[in-house]
């Protein structure tokens, strides 16, 4: 059970490791959660803010940090490196656990710490390249 352990290593802990991520950080947000990244050449860290205002209830901010450790420690591979702090807004009480995974996802994507996946289809990509100018055009059959 230890490789699915969130270790110490991975983790915004200290204040002062949090404000240095919003002071010199660069900030992603959505109507459900706020991603501050501050790219650095330490390890792929994560620190959540999940208030009060969030969720007045414990067992509400628990699942809500509980659904992005476990989306983030399936990411850290893929993930550029440095410290990642997540900001949730009060929309995400309501939100699913699906929606937060799918939420924090897209928030990665759009900072530029994952690369956008491109959607797997049936149909061949078109060639960029367009005929060179002396070829022909064909006018059909």
């Amino acid at each position: 059970m230890t490789a699915a352990r969130f270790p110490k290593q991975a983790r915004v802990r200290a204040r002062a490791e949090f404000d240095r991520v919003f002071q010199h950080g660069r900030r992603t947000a959505s109507p459900m959660m706020a991603l501050h990244r501050l790219a650095d050449d330490g390890p792929v860290r994560l620190g959540l803010a999940v208030s009060r205002k969030v969720d007045p209830t414990a067992v509400g901010r628990n699942r809500i940090k509980r659904v992005i450790r476990d989306q983030f420690r399936r990411l850290q591979g893929e993930l550029a490196p440095g410290a990642y702090v997540l900001v949730a807004r009060p929309s995400a009480r309501q939100a699913d656990n699906s929606a937060l995974r799918d939420g924090f996802l897209r928030l990665l994507q759009r900072a530029g710490a994952l690369p956008v996946a491109t959607p797997a289809g049936t149909m061949p990509a078109d060639d960029p390249s367009p005929l060179p100018p002396d070829a022909p055009a064909s006018t059909g059959p």
